[in-house]
């Protein structure tokens, strides 16, 4: 026993051990290498696969395949762009938890936003998550499938159709989504939700208008923050510092938490703002929310255009080249 240790501490020995195991440990290497990708494979793709399924429950939207000629009154999903070849910026824009076809009428605050965009050069993609799907408002539950793992499914499939239009700039395609469209804009921005729509490019900046930030306790799987630490593309939230219906000092805490983990993200608050601050046609509208919250809607002009001029200034920071 004594003599096979010895010569086995013998240099030479020891040398020849190395070499002629060298195989047996680099393949031993190997496979723990893979066993350590496979769970983390398997605890990921727990979580998208359970994405996916919540955001498979309805059916896909059809986009329009062709700009319209008429402008966009808020009434219905459109597709508009500026004159000329282009290429041009673009977003999808994404509306209120009411839709596009809101009791009063058309929801004509998403309408003007069109405009606006195409006036500053952009090619628009307003859609609709719930009018095809026949669901008249998710403000306080999910409905035949449409939550926001759809909402996220809905706007990268929409970037997909702007991006196979020759007239799109492919690199320069943003998100910009108000109250409930804003939740979607801020899970969309994160990294682990886009596993709801794979095979998506993500979009390259989003904006969120007037965001809740929220907890939210689906019906099948755990709970869930719209706020995520994971958000990787450039993001801009808007609030109102009177809205009572989506505080914004719900989501300051959660934004911060989030840049400090790495997340570019910024925030701004407007003075005197109430929720739907750009909705005219729901000037003194007022309701009691989801939390039995009474909140009244104002519209604020002079906020509403430098919500805009914010917002351009924005994308055209973060793309780092003039329109």
């Amino acid at each position: 026993m004594g003599m096979r240790r010895r010569k086995f501490l013998n240099p030479a020995n020891m040398d020849y051990f190395i070499r002629s195991h060298r195989k047996r440990v680099r393949t031993l290497a190997k496979w723990l290498g893979v066993i350590a990708a496979v769970v983390w494979l398997n605890q990921h793709n727990a979580s998208a696969q359970g994405l996916l399924a919540a955001a498979t429950g309805a059916k896909d939207l059809t986009f329009p395949d062709s700009p319209s000629a008429s402008p966009a009154d808020g009434s219905r999903m459109i597709l508009l762009k500026p004159k000329g070849a282009g290429p041009f910026p673009a977003m999808v824009l994404h509306h209120q938890c009411g839709g596009l076809r809101t009791k009063g009428g058309p929801n004509r605050s998403m309408g003007a936003w069109a405009q606006a965009a195409v006036q500053q050069g952009f090619v628009v993609l307003l859609i609709d998550s719930l009018g095809p799907r026949d669901v008249d408002m998710v403000c306080l539950e999910a409905k035949k499938g449409v939550n926001f793992p759809r909402g996220v499914r809905d706007a990268l499939q929409a970037a997909d159709h702007l991006r196979a239009f020759p007239f799109v700039d492919k690199q320069r395609v943003a998100h910009v989504g108000f109250s409930w469209g804003a939740m979607v804009a801020l899970l969309g921005s994160s990294s682990n939700w886009r596993a709801a729509a794979p095979g998506s490019e993500a979009f390259t900046a989003a904006v969120a208008v007037y965001p809740g930030c929220f907890s939210i306790q689906p019906k099948a799987g755990p709970p869930y923050e719209i706020v995520q630490t994971k958000i990787d593309r450039p993001t801009l939230v808007l609030m109102g510092d009177k809205d009572t219906e989506t505080p914004p000092e719900e989501c300051i805490p959660k934004l911060q938490a989030a840049k400090n983990a790495g997340a570019p993200v910024e925030w701004y608050t407007f003075p005197n703002a109430t929720h739907c601050w750009d909705c005219q046609h729901l000037n003194g509208f007022s309701k009691i929310d989801f939390r039995g919250t009474k909140v009244s809607y104002r519209y604020d002009l002079s906020a509403t255009h430098e919500a805009q001029r914010r917002i351009f200034a924005f994308l055209e920071k973060t793309w780092g080249t003039g329109r």
